[in-house]
């Protein structure tokens, strides 16, 4: 007798999540006796771009600043919890700063270029580290550099011109572009388009649209308008806790703490 073969085809399994690019588990923050952040546990991925909302003075600038050491600067500062880059502890006596805030770029509230030219500013992190052996690599790094940040076409004939005269959305998107000159995973942005017109408001807001998913970006602004518009995942602090942390969609049409509802609907901060 003729044994028939039955084919059995293996269920196709769907693809794992990809791993948190950044995570953070029971963070508090304290300057001095004071503590400014209580038990903050959040995740940062390469795909959404994270915005954190609150009131002024609720924690989310000085959260935002554990996530590359920033805080290491403040001697009063302490951190305590766990914060992992690619599942490294980033306060590990092993961690190199210097190489962590390469990986992890800032951008803060108001524009800061160097009082050196545009090509300056943006070759100077390629330079220190090391990333271009000739002129004609720090050039490309320059021009990508300013491409991404959508100066290039505004900047490319006065490459010479000092930073610090371009317009001030001119000088933030200067100041991205250095940030993501040395090729960063991660990139933080603290109030970006606060000091910012309308006009460049857009522009920065296009541009983190078009760096999402190249690089994993959180941003902390108060203008609730802008998280709903450049966020897919929104985190609520208030009074130095986070409060709500979701989809972005959910947190502005159906938050489910009543203190997120009160500050979306205006009736505090």
């Amino acid at each position: 007798m003729t044994m028939t073969q039955v084919h059995i085809d293996t269920p196709v399994q769907p693809d794992a999540p990809a791993p948190h690019k950044m995570t953070a588990r029971n963070v508090d923050v304290f300057y001095g006796s004071k503590q400014a952040i209580k038990d903050v546990s959040i995740d940062v991925d390469m795909d959404r771009v994270t915005a954190f909302i609150g009131p002024s003075g609720c924690g989310k600038s000085t959260f935002l600043r554990t996530l590359n050491r920033m805080n290491d600067t403040v001697s009063s500062a302490r951190v305590t919890g766990d914060i992992r880059l690619d599942g490294d502890d980033i306060y590990s006596p092993q961690m190199d700063v210097v190489q962590l805030r390469a990986r992890v770029g800032m951008v803060f509230q108001k524009p800061n270029p160097f009082p050196k030219s545009i090509y300056e500013n943006v070759a100077y992190g390629p330079r220190i580290h090391g990333l271009a052996a000739a002129r004609g690599e720090m050039d490309e790094i320059v021009e990508g550099s300013l491409k991404r940040a959508g100066l290039w076409e505004e900047v490319k004939d006065r490459l010479s011109d000092s930073g610090t005269a371009l317009s001030g959305g001119q000088q933030q998107r200067l100041c991205i572009a250095r940030a993501i000159a040395v090729d960063p995973e991660v990139i933080l942005m603290d109030e970006p388009c606060s000091a910012l017109d309308p006009i460049a408001t857009a522009k920065i807001e296009e541009l983190i649209h078009e760096l999402r998913g190249r690089y994993a970006i959180v941003i902390v602004t108060h203008n609730m308008q802008q998280a709903a518009r450049v966020s897919q995942r929104t985190a609520f602090f208030h009074l130095g806790t986070l409060v709500e942390y979701g989809e972005t969609s959910e947190i502005f049409t159906n938050p489910r703490e009543v203190r997120t509802k009160d500050y979306i609907t205006g009736r505090y901060g």
